[in-house]
């Protein structure tokens, strides 16, 4: 399980925006990829959503990421996670960035982003980064 806190996770609402994010992170650079989708429900099933509800989750928040027009709404959540947790979340970030082996810019930029709207310093940022991609590479 990715989290201690299971309570938290288990609710819907908080696993809508955690895939959300992850699939406007997928999106950017305009070529969603089934690989990207496997690592999104991989990192869902983590998270202890139900396989039952795995399809409906991911529905609903390709919905709400194509109704929204900022990424705000998405970190509200994350950001108050623990900081072991939401750097979880932002190796999954690089690791759907990475899964076509590069980062354009419009990646690159949204993880500046969400870095400062986190609350997770560059240093920490660059090493999930490097670490991420090494894997990939």
């Amino acid at each position: 399980m990715f989290f201690k806190q299971k309570k938290e996770i288990m609710n819907s609402n908080f696993l809508i925006k955690v895939s959300a994010l992850l699939i406007h992170a997928a999106k950017i650079d305009e070529n969603y990829t089934i690989q990207e989708e496997e690592i999104i429900k991989k990192t869902l099933l983590e998270l202890g959503l139900k396989q039952k509800d795995l399809s409906t989750t991911i529905k609903d928040a390709k919905k709400l990421e194509e109704n929204s027009n900022q990424i705000l709404e998405f970190t509200r959540e994350v950001k108050n996670l623990p900081n072991k947790d939401k750097i979880k979340i932002i190796e999954v970030l690089w690791t759907i960035i990475y899964s076509n082996k590069e980062a354009d810019m419009y990646e690159t930029s949204l993880m500046r982003r969400l870095s400062g709207l986190l609350y997770i310093d560059n240093k920490t940022m660059g090493d999930i980064k490097d670490k991420i991609r090494k894997e990939n590479s």
